[in-house]
This record gives C-alpha cells, structure tokens and sequence, in this order.
C-alpha cells in the first residue's frame, strides 16, 4: 500500500488556536441512528497518508476506490507540499458522556497555497459515513472545497452526511493510526473566541 506524509505544525498555546466551544446543551441530545457501516473497500483502493503533528503522527487511510475526486484533490496539497507548515486550528466539541466533535486542518483560505475547488462527492454517492475517525472535506458549499479538512471523533455526527435535503460533506477517508493524536487535539486548550 502506497505511503505518503505531509508535516503539519499544531498550535497547542492557550489563546493562539483558532477554537469553537459550543455551549452546553439545555436539553439532553436525540440519539442519532447509527450511520450504516459500508463494507470495507479493497486494500488497493486505500492510499495511506500520514499527518505528523507535534503531538505524533495520524495516518489516514484515502479511499480512492469510493471518492477518487476528493482523494485526488487531497493528494495534490500532500504532493505539491502545500500542506506542509499548517494547523490543526479549529477543535470543536459537544458536551457528551463520550467526547464527540472534529479538529480541522488546512491552508485556511491562504491564496499561495490554494487549488482549484473538488467536485463535491457527497455520502450518498460513496457510502463513506461520518463515523469515528472519518476524514472529511471542509467547505462552504457543495463544489467548493480546496484544501482545508477534519477529523471526526466519536459517534453521533451523522448529521455531516447527506439526506434527501442537506448535501453534506464529502468524507474521502478514515483514521487508521493516531486517533489518540486526534484525542489530544480535540483535548487541548483553546481560546476564549
């Protein structure tokens, strides 16, 4: 299987993370169904890519079988170095029993870094689901996303798949090693904004 890394800089000073806190619930959350789990795609269709990050590395598994766009588009920013030097700049999590939520990563809209946008290739079209360790795409509107992504922590973000009125976002892979990396990240301090 096909190993690539890019090295990415993680800012874990108080105050210098770009950060969300959402507030406590008033009311205790609806239980999600659990999102179908999609059998597992043929080993030659998965491109191993490791994240090295201050806190060790995260290896993600790229599932070109089922979302060739956005692994495409993925490869380009690991290929032309362009991740090289970003952040994990946005943790975001929801009070739960079990932590639940998603770091982001990416260029952050920076013009010397960024590449066309990806067609958008939505849940519905590959059968890929926002599970645990999902790797997804950032974007404002479907078709618009570059080079900025997230990793999903815990169940119950189902919501990010596409239905019948919502697109979604289109996940491209999953976390093979360093989920207790991604923890860390989504534990860290953050900022007040």
């Amino acid at each position: 299987m096909p190993f690539r890394s890019a090295a990415l800089a993680l800012l874990l000073v108080a105050g210098s993370v770009d950060a969300q806190e959402v507030p406590p619930a008033t009311t205790p959350p609806v239980a999600a169904m659990p999102a179908p789990v999609p059998p597992p795609a043929p080993i030659a269709d998965l491109l191993r890519v490791g994240l090295k990050t201050s806190l060790g590395t995260i290896t993600i598994a790229l599932d070109k079988g089922k979302a060739p766009l956005t692994v495409a588009n993925f490869l380009r920013y690991v290929d032309q170095k362009r991740f090289d030097g970003i952040t994990f700049y946005r943790a975001l999590s929801f009070p739960q029993p079990v932590p639940v939520g998603l770091v982001q990563a990416g260029i952050r809209g920076r013009s010397d870094k960024q590449l066309p946008p990806v067609k958008h290739e939505p849940t519905s079209q590959t059968g890929l689901a926002h599970v645990d360790g999902a790797v997804s795409m950032a974007r404002a509107a479907p078709g618009t996303a570059r080079g900025d992504f997230f990793i999903i922590v815990g169940t119950g973000l189902g919501a990010l798949d596409a239905n019948d009125k919502d697109p979604g976002y289109a996940v491209f892979g999953h976390v093979v090693e360093g989920m207790d990396v991604v923890r860390q990240i989504l534990g860290s301090p953050t900022s007040a904004t």
